[in-house]
C-alpha cells in the first residue's frame, strides 16, 4: 500500500471550476469547454462533484447526464467498502475510465468497459494526482503523467447511453495507445463471458457479461474512433491494446455506446445520441441538461449552503438510471428482451429511497413517476414480485421489507399512478408472497426470532409493518391493516424499546440497547435498539400511544440525541453521523427529528434539523456523514433545507421543520411553482412563529402534497425563541 501514496492536494478539495491546463513540452492542453450561453450565473457552478468522494460517501465522480445509463469516469482498484463506487479520494491509482458506476451504495459492482490511454504498451495502471482532475456536471478530465515525464490529457462527457472521450497525447509520444479491459470491472464482480471484435479500421464492438451484486448482468457495447487503429489482443478477448500514430496537435476521440440488449442496439444508441465528432458540443449539452434539472429549485441564501444544496440536488439525479435503448427495447428481470412504451429504469435502492428521495421526486419530477410506476409493475410481472433492490435488470434482494409497495402506495394516494389497479395488485401479491420472512409474519402476526434462524427479525418486522400499513391506505383489507399494526408486537412497555420476540411471545433476554450485534446475533438491520424505537413512520400516533403519554415519548426522544454507548464490534460502518444514538448516516433515523411535531413540540424539530444540516453536511470530500445511498442522504437535505419532510412515506403529508434558506421556489409541474419564504430567517431565528399560506393565516405544523403542487406561497415568520405555532392538537400532523 505504501507505494500507492495519496497524492490528493488537501488544499484543493473543491475542484469545480478548476482548470487542469498544463504546459507539456510547449503544448497547451485545452481546459474544460465553457458552458456557452450560461456564463458564471449558471447553477452548475454551485455543484462540487467531489463532495462525498471521501469518508463513507461512496459517490460517483465522472461525467454523466441526469439519470443517464452511461456514467463514465475514473476507476481504481477495490480496497474495501469505501470503494463501492470504484473511486475514493484517499487513493491515487488509476485502472482506467469505466462506463458504468454506482453512486453512494453500500455494495460494489459495475465498472464495465474500461479504457486507459497509455504511453507505454506495458502499462496496466498508473498513479495520478487529484490536483490534476477537473470535474463539473457533464464533464470530467484528468491529466496523467507517466514515468518518462510525458502527459496524456483524458477528457470525457456523456449522453444518456453513450460517452465520448478525448485523449491528447504528449507530442513527444510517436504512438497513441488505448488499453481496453473487459476482464475486471471495479473488482466487485467476475466476468462470465466477454468478446471484442474489430469490424472496421475505426469500429469495434463486443460484450461483457458478469456475475456480481447483479448476478446475471449482460452489457453490450459499440466503439468508434476518430482514426484508424490497430488492435492487439493481449489476453484473448478480455484485454486488448489499440494503437495509431500520434498526430501532433490532434486529439484521439473515442465514442462508446452501451446496451443491455445487443451490439446492434448499441450502434442504434450511438447513431441517435452521438453520431458526430463534436466533443465540446456534447459536453456543453450535458452541462445544459444538468442546468435545466437544477433549475427546478431556486434558493436564496448563503453561498456555502447553496453549494451543499445544489450538489445534493445533483447527487439525487444520478439514479435511477435509464435502462432501455432508443428503440424501446430492454432486458427484463426474466433475462428476456422486451419492448416498453415507457422509459424503463434501473438502480433502485428502495430501502433507502422510499423515505425521502421518492417523496421529493413526486414534487420536482412528476414527469418521471409514470416511468417509475411502470418499471416497478413490469418487474413484478417478470419476476412475480416487486423489486427490492434492482440493478441492471437483476434482483439483488438486498435489504429488508417490501419498499416498492410503499412507493406505489404513495403514487396512488397522490393521484400520480397511471395504472393504480395493476399497482395495487402488485402490492397485494408482493406483500403476501410469503418470501423474505413473510410466511412467519403472516402465520404469527410478527417474525419470531427463534424460527427458521431468522436474523434481523425486528428490522424486518418493522419494515414489513410499514409496507403493509401503507398498502392498507390504498386497499380496504383487514389483513393488511392488522399486519400494518404488527410493530406493536415488538414494543416492550417496560423498557420502551423494540425488542426481538420468540414464538412464545417472550422478549429475547439480555438486551444491550447500544449493541448492533450481540453474541453474533443481529435483531436490527444496520442499527441498534435505540435507533429502532422510532421506525413506525406510518402510524406515529399509534407509537406515541404505546409509551402511555406524550411526555414519556418526548423524554425518550430527547434521550436519543444525548445518550452515548458502545455499538460493539459487530456494528456496521453504516451506523454513522451520530448525535447521541441518532444515526443520520443510515436511513432508519431520517424521519426521527420530525417526530416532535406529532407530540406538539415542533421547536425541538427545528433545533435538531438545523443541527443535522449544519454539522453533518459540509463542502469537504467527506461532506456526507454516511454513504449517499443513491440520493437518499441528499434528498433528506434538500427537503429539510426547504423546511419540510414527508415522515409518513405514503400519502404526502410534509412535516415542517426549520428552513435553511430565506426563500425556496420549486417547479412542481404544469407551469406551477411553490415558494417557501422564511421571513427573518437567520442562524439564531430557527423557530417558526407564525405562517401564512397564499396570504391567509396558516396554523398547521405540516402541509399536504396537494397544497404544494397546486402552487402558491407558504410564508414562515421566523424568530429566535420557541413559539406555540403548530402545538394545538388540531394543528399537528
Amino acid at each position: 500500500m505504501k507505494k500507492y501514496a495519496n497524492h490528493y492536494n488537501k488544499g484543493g478539495g473543491n475542484l469545480v471550476g478548476k482548470c487542469a491546463c498544463l504546459l507539456a513540452a510547449g503544448l497547451l492542453l485545452a481546459s474544460a469547454p465553457a458552458l456557452a450561453g450560461e456564463g458564471p450565473e449558471g447553477l452548475v457552478r454551485y455543484v462540487d462533484p467531489t463532495i462525498g468522494t471521501g469518508g463513507h460517501g461512496h459517490v460517483f465522480l465522472g461525467a454523466n447526464v441526469p439519470f443517464g445509463f452511461v456514467q463514465v469516469g475514473p476507476t481504481m482498484p477495490t480496497r474495501g467498502w469505501d470503494w463501492c463506487s470504484g473511486y475514493h479520494a484517499s487513493d491515487s491509482v488509476l485502472l482506467g475510465f469505466a462506463h458504468t458506476h454506482l453512486s453512494g451504495t453500500g455494495c460494489g459492482d459495475l465498472g464495465d468497459i474500461r479504457l486507459l490511454p497509455v504511453g507505454d504498451r506495458t502499462t496496466r495502471e498508473t498513479l495520478f494526482s487529484h490536483a490534476d482532475e477537473t470535474c463539473r456536471p457533464g464533464y470530467y478530465a484528468l491529466t496523467i503523467n507517466d514515468k518518462q515525464g510525458r502527459h496524456i490529457k483524458a477528457e470525457m462527457t456523456a449522453t444518456l447511453r453513450t460517452a465520448i472521450h478525448r485523449y491528447t497525447f504528449d507530442p513527444r509520444q510517436d504512438t497513441a495507445r488505448v488499453l481496453i479491459d473487459l476482464e475486471w470491472g471495479t473488482g466487485w464482480d467476475r466476468v462470465t463471458d466477454c468478446h471484442i471484435a474489430q469490424t472496421s479500421p475505426r469500429r469495434l464492438e463486443g460484450w461483457r457479461h458478469s456475475k456480481g451484486w447483479a448476478d446475471n448482468q449482460k452489457l453490450f457495447f459499440a466503439m468508434e474512433l476518430s482514426q484508424d487503429v490497430m488492435l492487439e489482443k493481449l489476453n484473448a478477448d478480455s484485454l486488448v491494446l489499440l494503437s495509431c500514430p500520434n498526430k501532433r496537435g490532434k486529439s484521439l476521440l473515442v465514442k462508446v455506446a452501451l446496451s443491455a440488449v445487443s451490439t446492434d442496439n448499441a450502434w442504434r444508441n450511438m447513431k441517435a445520441e452521438n453520431p458526430k465528432w463534436r466533443f465540446d458540443k456534447v459536453a456543453d449539452q450535458a452541462t445544459r441538461d444538468w442546468e435545466r434539472q437544477l433549475r427546478k429549485i431556486s434558493v436564496k441564501g448563503g453561498e456555502t449552503e447553496k453549494t451543499i444544496f445544489y450538489t445534493s440536488l445533483y447527487h439525487s439525479m444520478v439514479a435511477p438510471s435509464v435502462f432501455c435503448d432508443v428503440n424501446g427495447e430492454y432486458r427484463g428481470s426474466d433475462g428476456q428482451v422486451h419492448y416498453a412504451d415507457f422509459t424503463n429504469l434501473t438502480t433502485f435502492s428502495l430501502w433507502d429511497t422510499y423515505r425521502a428521495w421518492h417523496p421529493l421526486a413526486t414534487l420536482i419530477h412528476p414527469e418521471m413517476q409514470r416511468d417509475i410506476e411502470h418499471t416497478m409493475t413490469t418487474i413484478f410481472q417478470e419476476q412475480q414480485t416487486l423489486p427490492v433492490w434492482h440493478l441492471m435488470g437483476c434482483e439483488t434482494n438486498c435489504m429488508v421489507g417490501c419498499p416498492a409497495s410503499i412507493v406505489l402506495a404513495d403514487l396512488i394516494l397522490k393521484g400520480l399512478a397511471d395504472n393504480p389497479l395493476l399497482a395495487t395488485h402488485a402490492m397485494q401479491h408482493s406483500t403476501g408472497s410469503h418470501r423474505r420472512a413473510h410466511r412467519l409474519l403472516c402465520e404469527h402476526g410478527y417474525i419470531p426470532y427463534d424460527l427458521d434462524n431468522e436474523n434481523e427479525s425486528v428490522g424486518k418486522g418493522l419494515e414489513y409493518a410499514i409496507a403493509y400499513g401503507c398498502a392498507a391506505k390504498v386497499v380496504d383489507n383487514k389483513e393488511l391493516e392488522r399486519l400494518g399494526q404488527s410493530y406493536r408486537k415488538y414494543f416492550d412497555t417496560a423498557s420502551h424499546f423494540m425488542r426481538a420476540v420468540d414464538s412464545k411471545g417472550t422478549f429475547r433476554p439480555g438486551l444491550d440497547p447500544f449493541a448492533a450485534e450481540q453474541n453474533g446475533i443481529k435483531d436490527y438491520t444496520e442499527g441498534n435498539a435505540w435507533q429502532y424505537i422510532w421506525l413506525v413512520p406510518h402510524d406515529v400516533h399509534g407509537l406515541i400511544g404505546l409509551f402511555g403519554s406524550e411526555r414519556a415519548f418526548v423524554e425518550k426522544l430527547d434521550s436519543l440525541f444525548t445518550v452515548n454507548g458502545d455499538l460493539g464490534e459487530g456494528a456496521p460502518p453504516d451506523i454513522s453521523g451520530l448525535i447521541g444514538q441518532y444515526a443520520h448516516g443510515n436511513e432508519p433515523s431520517h424521519h426521527v427529528a420530525y417526530l416532535y411535531n406529532y407530540a406538539g413540540q415542533p421547536w425541538k424539530t427545528a433545533e435538531r434539523v438545523r443541527q443535522i444540516m449544519t454539522t453533518l453536511y459540509h463542502t469537504g470530500i467527506d461532506g456526507l456523514c454516511g454513504n449517499e445511498d443513491v440520493g437518499q442522504m441528499s434528498a433528506w437535505y434538500i427537503l429539510s433545507a426547504m423546511g419540510m419532510y414527508q415522515v409518513d412515506p405514503a400519502g404526502g403529508r410534509f412535516v415542517l421543520g426549520s428552513p435553511l434558506f430565506d426563500e425556496v421556489t420549486m417547479q412542481t409541474g404544469h407551469g406551477r411553482t411553490f415558494t417557501v419564504r422564511a421571513t427573518g430567517n437567520s442562524k439564531e431565528n430557527i423557530y417558526i412563529q407564525s405562517a401564512r399560506l397564499n396570504g391567509r393565516p396558516y396554523t398547521r405544523s405540516y402541509i399536504d402534497f396537494n397544497d404544494i403542487v397546486a402552487g402558491g406561497t407558504l410564508e414562515l415568520i421566523m424568530g429566535n425563541r420557541p413559539s406555540d405555532f403548530g402545538t394545538r392538537r388540531e394543528d399537528r400532523p
